[in-house]
């Protein structure tokens, strides 16, 4: 059975903390729906009423679209080892560029000022409510170990070749919105 909670409690943080990944779904009223995979270790509780992630770039910006637009968000979080449990965070957030006196001093406070090779954006979410669920259908998985992949890729380009592929790849969301 669902149930509701006004904000982030102990146990839910605690949940979040012991998660190796979470999901975002984000959408405004016209558009797609996007949900993405994201690491867990780039999520940060703030509060009990907010979180941020440390996003990387990718192959499309879809969120921060969506969060310029609409600026709805929901995280997913499901235990796939150990007790079940599906935690959803819902809220409006917003996407703090890099560069910005806000993404930096979030860096520090939260990631002691370490950017991963692609960093693009952090994502605070003020969290309206919270919902866990059973999770009984979540099948059970052991992780077999990060993908460096996302990394390498980042490293490889360098800054001045990220900063081109987000200008070619991550500037409009597929349905053509602006991700500012």
């Amino acid at each position: 059975m669902a149930k509701q909670f006004p904000s982030i409690e102990p146990a839910h943080r605690a949940f979040i903390l012991a998660q190796r990944i979470f999901f975002t779904a984000s959408a405004t009223a016209e558009s797609r729906v996007n949900i993405s995979p994201r690491e867990a270790t780039a999520l940060r509780v703030l509060g009990p009423d907010s979180v941020c992630y440390l996003d990387q770039t990718g192959s499309g910006n879809e969120t921060a679209a969506h969060l310029l637009a609409d600026g709805r968000l929901t995280l997913m979080l499901c235990a796939f080892e150990g007790p079940p449990m599906i935690l959803r965070l819902y809220g409006r957030a917003q996407a703090l560029a890099r560069g910005t006196a806000e993404y930096a001093a979030l860096l520090a406070a939260e990631y002691g000022g370490e950017e991963p090779p692609g960093a693009r954006q952090i994502i605070r979410l003020a969290v309206e409510l919270v919902q866990t669920s059973c999770g009984y259908g979540v099948p059970l998985f052991e992780p077999a170990g990060e993908r460096p992949t996302l990394r390498r890729w980042a490293s490889a380009k360098g800054e001045a070749g990220l900063a081109a592929y987000r200008v070619q790849k991550n500037a409009r969301s597929i349905d053509g919105l602006p991700t500012g």
